[in-house]
Formats: structure tokens, sequence, C-alpha cells
């Protein structure tokens, strides 16, 4: 059994050592950027690439930030417990670390509903369908008032019917429908922009942020816990001891800052009332190894969504023995509760995979993002007044304090990879006009 934290407390994969420097001393670097992420390493490795001296320092063992990929023992195909596809034929990965695969829109797809396996028809006809309203919703024009659930309250659902989409909702933004708002929902998927389709990155997405990170100045293990600025200057403090430098980016999630895990001394009312409004939604992933393989029935993966709202999305592939659990909102809370003990993992997926119940779990790998304290949850959601709070929260401070991060896009973009990467590279344009001559 191994949980997130164990896993960035162990050794670093050989692409992640090249990029970590050692060394604790104060360094005269002109930026410094909080956080490896994806928005992190994009901005860093423009400013690199422009020529100006950055250090990178993260609170993690590893790389990535809420990238993380799952590499099973045998040799198989990895599995994605953090971001996990790559969204849009436009999406900035495609430059960056292509030729990406694309994701079939084949999988053997079923639900668990009422506690009984079934097909997709369980769910609805007619438009009426989960995935439908979604889609009606995302693509909604004209005024929209209220919550994503009053929005589901004008379909005249059925109890089934409302129950199911509610779920789908809470799995797809990482919060219960109730504090989504749907003028926000339609707005972040009518300014994304990124096209349709999903991809994956073969041999992992970690990939990606090896990339970024190759060649940059880059310090594991170093969280950043007190910051104090003055224009044109800043003193971080870490538990390693304090640097300064011309600028500094903040990558974390608003919720970091919120919370005081990260603490900025003479933080505006309004940019700390907007991390405030700007909280991560909760979600859970388990990477589980089964004594024996799926049966091979078919060709393509099995995925299981949970509509009774104790699993997420549960997927396996044909002849393989690993299972991923993508658990968001309050099967968060129900896969993270069962995740300590194989036995209980084995009993919260039997359900949704029959042929799991004659094998043993062997293994557990969980990333567990809301309990994190460099994290606080997956990703921003669209909230009442996400868009002017993300306004807000992107806006630099005395040409000496950037931000960056897919919470600086809510409510006007999907908070996903591709959000990040261009946050951070907006962040890095913002500081070579501020720091050069």
């Amino acid at each position: 059994m191994s949980t997130e934290q164990n896993a960035e407390q162990a050794a670093a994969r050989p692409a992640e050592q090249a990029a970590e420097r050692k060394g604790d001393g104060p360094i005269p670097h002109a930026v410094i950027v909080a956080g490896a992420g994806a928005a992190g390493l994009m901005c860093a490795r423009t400013l690199a690439d422009a020529g100006v001296a950055v250090l990178v320092l993260e609170a993690r063992r590893r790389i990535g930030g809420r990238i993380r990929t799952f590499r099973p023992d045998d040799g198989g195909p990895p599995l994605e417990l953090g971001a996990q596809v790559v969204h849009g034929a436009a999406s900035p990965v495609h430059a960056l670390a292509g030729p990406l695969d694309a994701v079939p829109r084949t999988a053997d797809a079923r639900v668990v509903t009422e506690g009984r396996l079934a097909g997709l028809a369980a769910l609805g006809h007619d438009g009426r369908a989960p995935w439908a309203l979604q889609h009606r919703l995302a693509t909604a024009s004209g005024a929209l008032e209220g919550s994503v659930a009053d929005w589901l309250v004008t379909h005249r659902l059925s109890r089934a019917e409302t129950r199911a989409t509610r779920e789908w909702f809470a799995q797809h933004w990482a919060v219960d429908p109730a504090r989504l708002d749907a003028r926000a929902v339609a707005a972040a998927h009518r300014g994304d922009g990124v096209g349709d389709g999903e991809y994956a990155l073969p041999g992992g997405l970690d990939r990606l942020a090896a990339g970024l990170a190759a060649g940059l100045d880059v310090r594991l293990g170093t969280p950043v816990r007190s910051v104090e600025w003055a224009p044109g200057r800043v003193q971080v403090r870490t538990d390693q001891g304090e640097l300064t430098a011309r600028a500094l980016v903040v990558t974390a999630p608003p919720a970091v800052v919120a919370t005081g895990h990260l603490k900025i001394a003479g933080l505006p009312a309004a940019k700390s009332d907007a991390a405030a409004r700007l909280p991560a939604g909760d979600a859970c992933c388990l990477a589980v190894t089964y004594s024996r393989p799926a049966p091979v029935t078919r060709a393509t993966p099995t995925v299981v969504f949970d509509a009774d709202g104790a699993r997420g999305f549960v997927t396996s592939r044909p002849g393989r023995p690993q299972v991923l659990v993508v658990a968001k909102a309050g099967a968060a809370d129900v896969v993270r509760a069962a995740a300590d003990s194989p036995d209980s993992v084995g009993r919260l997926l039997a359900p949704a995979l029959p042929w799991t119940a004659r094998a043993e779990v062997r293994g557990v790998t969980v990333a567990d993002w809301g309990a994190s304290p460099w994290s606080l949850g997956a990703f921003t959601h669209a909230g009442p007044g996400a868009e002017a709070a993300a306004a807000s929260w992107s806006a630099p401070l005395g040409d000496t304090l950037f931000f960056a991060g897919e919470a600086t896009a809510a409510g006007r973009r999907l908070p996903w990879l591709h959000s990040a990467l261009d946050s951070g590279l907006r962040a890095a344009h913002d500081i070579l006009a501020a720091v050069r001559p």
C-alpha cells in the first residue's frame, strides 16, 4: 500500500533526478517559481529560454504537480492518477510533447445505478442522459441563472435521472452541482478553444513535465512557507533557508494560500478574498493491482460510471491486472475511506467490475489530491463569481508577484492541463515585460 505522500518521499525517477539541483543558500536568481507543476514548469521553461535566471522550488519530492503517472511493475501501460487525458486537438501539449495518441471513444461503457451494474441506457434516452444534458449546458446561449442543480430542475427529470445527472456533473467538476454556477460552466466551455477529442501521451503524461524541466534549476522537497516582498524584491522562506529574487511566480492553488499553507505578507484584501472564492474540488484516485488480469472479452477498455456516488469512474483494460479509479466530489471521500485496506478496496470495486470478486488486491497506489496540503483538491471549479475572482487572483502585484495555474482561468476556460500551461506562458510574458530594461 502506498499513498501520494509516501510516493513523493520515495526516490525520484531518473528524469526528475536530472532536473533537481542541490544547495541551500541564497541564490541570485532573477525569478523564483513556486511549484513545479504544469504552470510552473511552463513559466520557468519560457523564462530560461529567454535568458532569465530562474529557480523552481517544489514542495513534493517529484516534479509534475497534479500530473502523476503510475507505471506498473510488470511494464504494462501507465495509468494517469492526476491529469487523465489531454483535452482538444489544439492543446499546447501537442506541440510540447507530441505526437499524442487519440483516446478511442469505443470503450465498453457501463454504469452502477442503485447498486446494480447496467448498460448506459439505464441512465436515460432522448436527450435526458447525463452526457446529453452536459452538452446542452455547454452549448447553452442566452441568460443562465443559479446553480447547475437549479438548471437541472427546469428539465423535469425523474428522481433517478436527477441523481445520475448530478453525479455526472460532480465527477466532471469535482464538486456538487449545487455549488456550480450554470453561467460560469457554460462560459468555460465556450471560452476554452482547444477543440474536441481526448489524447494520451505515449509513455505517460509525466514525460511532459520531464521535458519542460530538462536543464532547469529545480529544488525538490522545498516547500515555500512564507513570502515577504516589496516592489522589485522578494524574500522566500523555505524549510532549507531563505532565498531572494527580483520576482516570484506563485503557482500553488489559491486554496493553499487561503488556508495559510503558503503565507504571503502584505497580500491585498482583494487578492485574499479572491483566493478564498476559488476552492478546489475534492478528488482521490487509485491504481489498484489485482492478482489476475481482466478477462479478454473485447479489445477496448471497460469504463464504469458509478451513478450512486461511491466510486466515480472505474477503468480496466482487457488482459491487464491494473484498475484505475478516479473519484471526485463526494465519491472521493468514499474511496479515501476504503483506500487504507486492500479488502475494503476489493469490496468497493467488485460491484463495478464483477471479475475482481475472484481476485485478490495485491497493491494500491493512492493519489489523494484533496488531502495533499500542496493541492487541497483536484482543480478549481466554476462556482459563483469564479470569473471575477480568477481575474483578481491572476493580476500581478507591483511587477514583483505573479500568479499562474489553472485557477487563473476559472469561469472563462475549462480547468484542465492546457489552461495551466497557458497560464504559465502568460505569467512568463508578464515577467519578461516587467524585469527587462
